[in-house]
């Protein structure tokens, strides 16, 4: 009880507060972003074919995610929460749920990933490219158990504030899938030749090795919460408070990748250099949008906390300084995209065709970075407050209401350039939302707080 009252995220200023818990996480997630980036610049190097295949098995990772992802933030809101409550007791239990539903999670992506080859025959590939995308997917799926327990154990050690234990389990999977991915992509010194394999094989080291990482971190660091296997049974209750929160931020996330698949095919009806250039977007953005997700990820547990604990004005405080800080790191990426889109493309191989699609491309699609800042902490705040269906809600107009039919309106036009345009457009619409539901948030659930003495 000594221990929960005096966390930090109940204390310490609040400014101080978001960026101790958020610079941890915003460094390692632009070592994520590096090594993203890393990974489609050894790709590229292979073949053109070799990157598309890449992109075009994004949808099927990024269902891992937004599973993996929404289970951690469901449990992270929930336990920050109970611990700011000073119920300590719910709190071992959501890390305990949590843990079991991670690894059943991965038991069944393990078995889809089985049938990867009519996924990518299904995105109307080329032989070539779905024959590249399905050895891919088998080795990134097969051992998805990586990814599955990396992100818990990490939102485990967010719950409590422990970021910079996050910084280094993130930092070490990465720089461990950099290092090995021209090892096992061209078979360097007594490693085979792997190809598109190689990088996938890359990508789940790192994330094994991470996940033991983290798990070593809890073990000897996480003193907040204790968790323990001895007469351990699934409670029901638990399970449905974290996929309260979980389920919304899922179906978010796996709106991205219906998004994506959706996209892929609107763009290979043109060529396959147009999803190419998609793929390197989706690489390149992430530097943008990483070091965000690095700042919401401190975020949700100091707004879960504080909402626990009915301290209205530090809760107010850290989702207006955390817009702020979004807005300028999404104002920065998007001059640097408006201002080097060649040089930056030049990193990827691009031919004369890519450069022609690409420059016009990254130039129009990053407009919507004026406005997705402030929607990623509009995201958060509601999954914190354990309002995530509204984050799910913006996310469907913006994605699939939105974006993928403008996109398809303008592909009838026969111009390119204007189907990137359903980008802005869709986050247009997903701002004015988020301001109608902050406000309605604010006065429903925040108002009646009690002001902090």
């Amino acid at each position: 009880m000594s221990q929960a009252s005096e966390n930090k995220m109940g204390v310490m200023p609040v400014k101080r507060l978001v960026l101790s818990m958020s610079l941890p996480m915003m460094i390692s997630m632009l070592v994520q972003a590096l090594y993203n980036v890393v990974d489609s610049y050894f790709v590229a190097k292979i073949s053109e074919d070799a990157l598309t295949a890449v992109g075009m098995a994004f949808p099927f990772q990024n269902l891992m995610i937004a599973v993996s992802v929404g289970t951690g933030v469901g449990v992270n809101a929930l336990l920050s929460r109970s611990l700011g409550a000073k119920d300590q007791d719910t709190a071992n239990r959501a890390a305990e749920n949590g843990v079991l539903l991670a690894a059943i999670s991965s038991v069944v992506f393990m078995a889809i990933a089985l049938f990867a080859q009519p996924f990518f025959e299904l995105q109307k590939a080329t032989p070539e490219i779905a024959q590249q995308g399905a050895a891919y997917l088998r080795i990134c799926g097969g051992l998805s158990f990586g990814i599955f327990l990396e992100v818990m154990f990490e939102r485990l050690l967010q719950s409590t504030g422990r970021t910079f234990h996050t910084m280094i389990t993130q930092g070490v999977g990465a720089v461990i899938n950099i290092v090995m991915d021209p090892v096992l992509i061209f078979g360097l010194g007594p490693f085979p030749k792997m190809g598109v394999a190689g990088a996938a094989a890359a990508t789940v080291l790192g994330q094994i090795v991470a996940a033991i990482l983290a798990l070593i971190f809890n073990m000897a660091c996480n003193h907040d919460i204790q968790p323990t296997l001895k007469g351990f049974q699934p409670s029901g209750r638990i399970i449905r408070q974290i996929y309260s929160v979980g389920v919304p931020t899922i179906v978010l996330n796996s709106i991205s990748s219906i998004m994506t698949f959706g996209m892929n095919l609107i763009l290979i009806s043109f060529t396959s250099t147009a999803v190419a250039v998609f793929n390197v977007y989706f690489k390149l953005q992430s530097f943008v949008f990483m070091p965000v997700f690095g700042l919401n990820n401190g975020l949700v547990p100091i707004v879960s906390y504080n909402f626990g604990a009915r301290k209205k004005k530090r809760l107010v405080e850290a989702v207006c300084f955390g817009s702020l800080l979004a807005v300028g790191i999404m104002l920065a990426g998007l001059a640097i995209i408006q201002l080097f889109p060649s040089q930056i493309l030049g990193i990827f191989e691009a031919s004369a065709d890519m450069l022609r699609i690409g420059v016009p491309a990254l130039r129009i699609i990053s407009l919507c970075f004026v406005f997705a800042g402030f929607n990623v902490i509009c995201s958060s705040t509601f999954q914190a407050l354990g309002n995530g269906v509204l984050s799910m809600f913006i996310s469907i107009i913006r994605q699939l209401v939105v974006l993928l039919p403008a996109a398809f309106l303008l592909s009838l036009t026969g111009n390119l350039d204007l189907v990137w345009l359903a980008f802005p457009i869709a986050e247009v619409a997903a701002v004015c939302l988020s301001v109608l539901f902050l406000r309605h948030t604010y006065h429903t659930v925040v108002a009646p707080l009690n002001a902090e003495p």
